[in-house]
């Protein structure tokens, strides 16, 4: 085998290790302390400064700008964060990566010892740790060590290339034409996903002698572009409020990087006056755009949103779309009567998202699509928009009634359960589909019957609501409330025909039964959630009794 045919497999190796250690950073981080981070994250962010700094500090620890800025870009997709927060924060997410390759690259020296340190210490932690928590830690040191490790390997790689005449020509010729450079760091980073692999690749032809750290320069500008990619086209799906930000992004960054290419004599020549030398020069180089980007476009992002905004100008919404709260101006309110008819009409508008969402899962659970859980959990996020908006909306009423204050109790507890049903259907039923999937199990004709006749208990218990809010209706309440009863007898009785099937020595198709049921319970939880919205106005007419429904020919022998 030929030394550069050794020198690519090595290469390549190194660079997947490397991505695969920011995977298992991030993916450590998020499981360990993800409640952490979204507190942290909701803390920081009350003016452009501190959104910035909470980009830094975030992408910091999860080691990848471009989840950070899918994070950034879904929370604006669901109405949770404003856009010119989020490209605060994004700015911010580009300079912690910037500053993440920077310690990775100047302490290149100090892997020999840290990243088997870190290993070992991953895998005594994982291993021999049964919490949720210090499970996570140990994940983040193998990360880590994988990280330093993959650093040593591609510094390690490069050494052979030190003798390779023709790859230094290859190479210098490429530094010799600024924009071609440019072009191909972009298509790389682009491709590979990773601005600190590619960093890492050019610094390695600077240690081997083929290209000199100030002839980088079009190279590291390349590469700036080109991070700014991925999340452009991983956002495509998204609506135009959340696409912006990636593009907006991209604009910063394309900007400055064009502008430095077209000066890049002047900044070759400032790079070789700095007395940095090579891999401290390009990380030092690669960390001063994007501080310089940030300088620029934080207090300018406003006007960067603006541009992008008149360039993708909101599409408009299909007739049956559902899109975020339209009543809910108080301001505009005359009474309280108006104000508790506007937070109904939202509500009801919650039930069609969980309607959605159900007919989501139930798609995927049928077709073994999982692409129908993201469309899932992006209506989950919708839908608690919405119950934070009512509930802020019915808070600050004006003075009501004691009537006008029990309807609006009505409408907050309709609300939450609402949530509630949503929240199964993202964590619990969605799991199981999953699972399903994953482990191939397959319904039988009946499985899926019954699951269509448990669905369409709930749909019917969705389309109850509307009366029911009115506080009023209190037979359409105790309907309501009655779907309880009707999707309990229809799970006993379907428990009951499968009980003999639960053994798992007593029928092969056991695995399927179990999957089966934990879906009923499930369905019955997203119904029992519904129909207790009926429950208060049931309540108040001394209808409920021992958690059922009084039949009013009983009233009448009372």
């Amino acid at each position: 085998m030929s030394v550069s045919t050794v020198v690519i497999i090595e290469l390549l190796g190194g660079i997947a290790l490397l991505l695969w250690g920011v995977r298992m950073v991030r993916t450590g981080v998020g499981r360990g302390g993800g409640d952490q981070l979204r507190i942290f994250r909701e803390g920081q962010l009350r003016n452009r400064l501190r959104a910035f700094g909470s980009g830094v500090a975030l992408t910091a620890i999860l080691g990848s700008s471009t989840a950070m800025v899918l994070i950034v870009t879904g929370l604006v997709g669901g109405a949770t964060m404003t856009p010119l927060t989020g490209l605060a924060v994004i700015l911010g997410a580009d300079v912690g990566s910037a500053l993440i390759a920077a310690v990775l690259a100047s302490g290149a020296g100090y892997t020999a010892l840290l990243a088997p340190v870190a290993l070992f210490a991953g895998y005594v932690v994982f291993t021999f740790s049964t919490g949720f928590r210090p499970r996570a830690l140990g994940r983040v040191l193998l990360g880590l060590g994988m990280m330093l490790f993959a650093l040593r390997l591609v510094v390690g790689a490069a050494d052979p290339l030190r003798e390779a005449t023709m790859f230094h020509a290859v190479v210098q010729a490429l530094a010799a034409e600024p924009f071609l450079a440019f072009l191909i760091a972009a298509l790389l980073t682009w491709l590979v996903h990773s601005s600190l692999a590619i960093l890492l690749m050019f610094a390695s032809f600077v240690l081997t002698g083929s290209l000199e750290a100030a002839q980088a320069v079009p190279f590291i500008l390349g590469l700036n572009l080109g991070a700014g990619l991925p999340a452009v086209t991983a956002s495509l799906d998204q609506p135009p409020a959340a696409r912006r930000l990636p593009v907006a992004n991209l604009t910063a960054r394309g900007g400055v990087a064009i502008a430095g290419l077209v000066l890049s004599p002047e900044l070759r020549f400032l790079a070789g006056a700095t007395g940095l030398h090579g891999m401290t020069l390009l990380a030092a180089t690669h960390l001063a755009f994007n501080l310089v980007v940030a300088a620029i476009f934080v207090p300018l992002a406003p006007l960067v949103l603006g541009a992008v905004e008149r360039l993708m100008p909101d599409r408009e919404q299909p007739a049956d779309a559902i899109g975020p709260p339209r009543y809910l101006n108080i301001e505009a309110v005359i009474g309280p009567q108006q104000a508790l008819s506007n937070a109904s009409v939202e509500t009801l508008r919650m039930a069609e998202i969980v309607e959605r969402m159900l007919s989501l899962a139930i798609a995927a659970l049928r077709g073994g699509r999982l692409e129908n859980l993201r469309q899932v959990n992006e209506a989950h996020d919708l839908l608690l928009s919405y119950a934070g908006a009512v509930n802020n909306y019915l808070g600050a009423l004006p003075d009501a009634s004691s009537a006008d204050a029990r309807h609006a109790f009505v409408i907050m507890n309709c609300v939450s359960n609402l949530a509630h049903a949503g929240d199964v259907i993202k964590r619990n039923l969605s799991r199981r589909i999953t699972t399903k999937t994953r482990m191939g199990v397959v319904f039988d004709d009946r499985q899926e019957a019954e699951i269509d006749r448990l669905t369409h208990i709930i749909g019917d218990s969705l389309r109850l609501l509307a009366p029911a809010l009115t506080a009023s209706d209190i037979e359409t309440a105790a309907e309501l409330a009655r779907q309880k009863d009707r999707f309990r007898a229809a799970e006993n009785e379907i428990v009951e025909t499968y009980l003999t099937l639960s053994q798992p020595h007593a029928n092969p198709a056991a695995i399927s039964v179990t999957v089966f049921i934990d879906i009923v319970h499930d369905l019955h939880r997203i119904n029992s959630h519904v129909a207790s919205s009926g429950y208060p106005v049931v309540s108040a007419a001394g209808r409920l009794k021992d958690s059922r429904i009084a039949d009013p020919a009983d009233e009448r022998l009372g």
